[in-house]
């Protein structure tokens, strides 16, 4: 488990801080980013990009031999008047600027998609119900590109929701204007066989919010890989993910925030549940304080619930600072098993130990839940949640 570390407001530290399992600073490390699948050399596992990344099970998203077809990747969205819908070319400007590619599979899916969907709320417009984006797969390759624009001002809610099978790569832009506030709900309840690997590029305007909240149920492997930039000063990033690992699963969360403007703040949050066989969660955190971005105020935190034997859990927080002038910085991950005495203590109260497990679990995503603010969307991950336990009571 690495060590919480916090750096107190008034900090003189200069330089930089890589707290983390047998690592240093991931952002140092990578390849610069790019458009181009060239730039990326192929992976063989031995990066520290890719080290935690079964690649035989990427079915050919890493190497260039995937090749988009089988059958189709169908998409519906509904959208609350005011919001316009288009498909547009990889050269229009919106498409990519949120941020680049980071690595062989976004460069991969950003040269091999057909047409981008560009969703756009005008600016001072504020939503009174959310966007929803169901993407359903009925197998198959498949390669997007998604960019949803939020104007100076307004206020929207998107909910992404990832179903079926397919092996898709995709990458999302999120475009929030000066003052505007964008909340995403990103849910992964695919099939057990489908494989996604996704970056998420969001770039904050001045004194704008943005609030992510990534749920990963389903898949045989799902690579999810957010990241935060600042366009200026004030801007506020909240990254939340709640995830649920199976038998044989591997879910992978690599978050990036980086902190290039002053006087911004982000705050994450993540927590999974394993259980089974050869679950296998990985959760990288890089946080990263440019000399420029005075003021800052960060945190992050994962922790993680290990249900059965046999699950395993990377957790490796890094941030790297190269200015003493912020308000605070720090990070913390803990991995445990199962709380007997929270069981004992249920028990002991008359509640049968099965329902005494998932009252446990209940409250251990219960707060991560709450962040999403939409009764119906709330209502079916704790339904899931249970589910999950049910099916391994059963």
């Amino acid at each position: 488990m690495a060590e919480a570390q916090n750096i107190p407001a008034g900090s003189t530290t200069t330089g930089s801080i890589a707290v983390a399992a047998e690592s240093t600073v991931a952002t140092r490390m990578s390849a610069p980013p790019s458009y181009d699948v060239a730039d990326f050399p192929v992976p063989h596992g031995r990066e520290e990009e890719w080290r935690f990344t079964p690649l035989a099970r990427l079915k050919g998203l890493h190497d260039g031999s995937a090749v988009a077809g089988g059958a189709d990747l169908r998409i519906n969205i509904t959208a609350p008047e005011g919001v316009t819908h288009e498909l547009v070319d990889r050269d229009d400007p919106r498409v990519g600027k949120a941020g680049k590619p980071v690595d062989r599979v976004a460069a991969q899916a950003y040269s091999s998609f057909e047409k981008a969907s560009v969703l756009s709320v005008p600016k001072d417009t504020q939503l009174d119900e959310p966007i929803r984006i169901a993407v359903q797969g009925d197998g198959g390759t498949a390669f997007g590109h998604q960019v949803i624009e939020v104007g100076a001002f307004a206020e929207a809610v998107v909910v992404i929701d990832h179903t079926g099978d397919a092996v898709l790569a995709a990458n999302v832009d999120f475009l929030i204007g000066d003052g505007a506030k964008l909340t995403v709900v990103s849910v992964q309840d695919w099939d057990d066989t489908a494989v996604h690997v996704g970056q998420h590029n969001a770039l904050v305007g001045r004194d704008a919010t943005f609030k992510s909240v990534v749920v990963t149920f389903g898949g045989d492997l799902v690579r999810l890989h957010p990241r935060i930039t600042y366009a200026g000063p004030g801007g506020e990033a909240e990254l939340y993910g709640l995830y649920f690992t199976e038998q044989g699963q591997h879910q992978e969360h690599r978050l990036m925030v980086d902190h290039e403007a002053p006087n911004c703040r982000s705050h994450v949050t993540y927590k999974g549940a394993l259980q089974g066989q050869d679950a296998h969660a990985v959760w990288i955190g890089d946080v990263l304080i440019q000399a420029a971005a005075t003021g800052t105020d960060t945190y992050e935190l994962n922790r993680n619930l290990v249900l059965t034997d046999g699950a395993r859990v990377d957790s490796v927080p890094n941030l790297e600072i190269e200015t003493g002038e912020i308000v605070g910085a720090g990070h913390a991950s803990a991995t445990g098993r199962f709380d007997d005495e929270q069981l004992f203590y249920l028990m002991a109260r008359g509640i049968p130990a099965d329902e005494a497990r998932r009252l446990v679990v209940r409250g251990f995503f219960a707060e991560l839940v709450q962040q999403i603010g939409l009764p119906d969307v709330e209502e079916r991950l704790m339904s899931k949640i249970e589910a999950e336990l049910e099916a391994s009571a059963a």
